[in-house]
């Protein structure tokens, strides 16, 4: 029905032309058209970063029983017999940080976070707690690495690592955290110096370039992410200056991807031996070095080759080549398609199992002396309480364990800093060396008068044959 213009009032005619006109004009959507809710200007990038790195980001509680032990408890327990009762263990309790660097469940963090655990439980920022064995550390550089148990093949979210060396001063950082198990914790600041050389807790760290922030490393966050605004690792936080406030240091990813190389590794996680290390460069990922006789000198590997693909994926940085590495599973070949001078090289390696050859017949050859990993068992009858290592079985006269003065009886602790998990570990550790190189080893030197045994720590150095 038209309504004669006539009977309707100026407002209402003045509203109907005007809106005639957008609807021939714009289309009758463009009128009807609600308008866009305005961004939330709470959303920038920090709040992204941590979106993106948060589910990463875990909480690691250890557990250490310490034995105490009364120089007198035998002599009482001789007298007295069985009204003599033995003090029980001492519980110690530690907690700190980690991240998570595979999606199939390996956690980063500090070694001296995790050091001389007996039990480790990882919580995740979703809740779930996962107890995680130390597959590996290393004194050095103070990283440790973790693998989560019993996940029924669940899969993580893992961080992205920052490409070595892009560091800005001054560019804005965060430090992450989930300490004392209440949740996530973040700090923000700046990136104020790529070159510290501080120590933690008076060792010595083979650390040249911390990285310092005055983001807050706070109490639990020791083996947390520093990361920038991309979400990206630059960093794992190591320790603060007590001296001073605002002051945070973190081992810088080149650091902790070089630690990585060596250690998160199919040698170390799948005991297959590929015989080749890798690091970092403007260019790319490269080739290192190679082990003698391994398989990855048999297909022609050679230290200086630039890593363009392996198993047909790009790796970025060392890392994801060793990730790839690992995938070979059970089938235990890997191609690898690598760049000398300019001629492009495709290489098809075969792993083999490294107890074929790393044993202790090899560790006798290189080192002169006999090995035998310490149990608990072993460990309470020899006195060792709870200390790990290696004890000495058996010494060659005049090999190079007897002339760096080893002992039967005597425990070995750490090669070089490294603390090998098995014999197999320390074997592989020992053929990297070269006729003639030093290796220093920890010690515990026991010394017994009548029934009391006095523990004794000693540094002790050979060289190898």
């Amino acid at each position: 029905m038209i309504v004669p213009a006539r009977l309707l009032s100026p407002l209402t005619a003045l509203f109907l032309l005007v809106g005639a006109e957008r609807v021939a004009t714009e289309g009758f959507f463009a009128f009807a058209a609600t308008p866009n809710p305005p961004p939330d200007i709470r959303r920038d990038p920090v709040v992204d970063a941590i979106e993106e790195v948060m589910p990463s980001v875990v909480n690691i509680s250890t557990e250490t029983i310490v034995e105490i032990r009364d120089p007198f408890d035998q002599v009482f327990r001789d007298f007295f017999g069985p009204y003599w009762g033995r003090r029980s263990p001492r519980r110690q309790k530690s907690l700190g940080s980690g991240v998570i660097i595979d999606e199939t469940g390996y956690v980063l963090t500090n070694m001296h976070v995790v050091r001389r655990a007996d039990r480790i439980t990882v919580t995740l920022a979703d809740g779930r707690t996962f107890v995680a064995q130390n597959v590996v550390q290393t004194m050095k550089t103070d990283v440790a690495l973790l693998q989560l148990l019993d996940t029924n093949g669940g899969k993580f979210k893992a961080i992205k690592f920052a490409p070595d060396d892009d560091l800005l001063l001054g560019e804005t950082v965060l430090a992450l955290g989930n300490p004392f198990g209440l949740g996530g914790s973040v700090s923000r600041g700046i990136l104020s110096s790529k070159a510290r050389r501080p120590t933690a807790e008076d060792e010595s760290l083979d650390i040249n370039d911390w990285l310092q922030t005055d983001a807050a490393i706070n109490p639990g966050n020791s083996g947390g992410p520093l990361v920038n605004l991309r979400g990206e690792l630059i960093g794992i936080s190591v320790a603060v200056f007590r001296e001073a406030q605002g002051i945070g240091f973190a081992i810088p990813v080149k650091r902790v991807a070089e630690a990585l190389g060596e250690i998160f590794t199919p040698e170390f996680i799948h005991s297959l031996w590929f015989g080749g290390n890798f690091q970092s460069s403007a260019a790319g990922p490269t080739v290192a070095t190679v082990e003698a006789g391994s398989p990855a000198e048999k297909v022609g590997l050679r230290p200086g080759d630039r890593v363009l693909s392996v198993n047909d994926k790009t790796p970025r940085n060392v890392v994801e080549i060793n990730r790839e590495l690992m995938t070979a599973g059970d089938r235990r070949d890997v191609r690898m398609v690598v760049q000398r001078d300019q001629e492009k090289k495709t290489l098809n390696v075969r792993l083999v199992p490294e107890a074929t050859f790393f044993n202790a017949e090899l560790i006798q050859k290189k080192l002169g002396a006999t090995l035998q990993h310490l149990t608990p068992a072993l460990a309470g009858t020899m006195g060792f309480g709870q200390f790990q290592g290696f004890v000495v079985a058996e010494v060659e006269p005049g090999g190079p364990a007897a002339k760096a003065g080893l002992r039967e009886g005597e425990l070995i602790q750490t090669f070089d800093g490294h603390v090998p998990g098995n014999l197999i570990r320390a074997a592989h550790f020992l053929y990297a060396k070269k006729k003639g190189d030093r290796v220093q080893m920890a010690v515990i030197v026991p010394r017994r008068t009548g029934r009391i045994v006095q523990l004794f720590s000693a540094t002790k150095a050979a060289t190898i044959r």
